[in-house]
């Protein structure tokens, strides 16, 4: 898939000019206390922004060429890594490794589990993968904890929305942290 970066960060900023609050996804991750987290799928660094100007060491990391020359334009004092999530190699591990924006169903088909993977490798033995996206048949939240679970990583808690709104069965939209080795709740 090929996106407009430009396009895409427009709506975004068209909502926070109308009092939107555009920044759940980074309340809720700062609210974990972390002190490193990895962006992945950053897109053009909304959360990624808003995590940095609260003083959280953050890595930004996305495939898309259009979306990084916006995160680039917006934040030229960040560094912005051009690589695919499912074969990342940092060489070091986050508090939180965050996929926000739907990240696991804009994944090429069938690449989810070696995305899971490929976040869970960043992921510190105290650390979390937190991930928010829309539930739908092309990834149900079901293969996502299965993909989870084959790297150890175990639902902690699991919210439909950023703001922690309850999570019921028929929800549209799943906000999940998954630890390594904790039993689900």
């Amino acid at each position: 898939m090929s996106w407009d970066g430009d396009r895409y960060q427009e709506r975004f900023d068209a909502l926070s000019a109308s009092g939107v609050d555009v920044h759940g996804e980074a309340g809720f991750v700062a609210g974990l206390g972390p002190a490193s987290v990895l962006d992945a799928g950053c897109g053009t660094g909304r959360v990624a922004r808003e995590l940095a100007r609260r003083g959280i060491e953050v890595a930004r990391v996305d495939l898309d060429a259009s979306m990084l020359a916006t995160a680039r334009r917006l934040a030229p004092e960040l560094t912005w890594v051009t690589a695919d999530v499912t074969q990342l190699e940092l060489g070091r591990t986050f508090d939180v490794v965050v996929m926000a924006g739907n990240v696991p169903i804009f994944a090429a088909e069938g690449t989810q589990d070696q995305l899971v993977a490929g976040c869970a490798r960043h992921v510190a033995a105290h650390g979390a993968l937190v991930a928010g996206f829309q539930l739908e048949d092309r990834y149900p939240i079901a293969a996502y904890d299965r993909d989870c679970l084959a790297v150890d990583l175990q639902c902690t808690e699991r919210w439909s929305t950023w703001s922690r709104d309850p999570f019921t069965d028929g929800a549209g939209y799943a906000v999940s942290v998954h630890r390594f080795g904790r039993p689900g709740t």
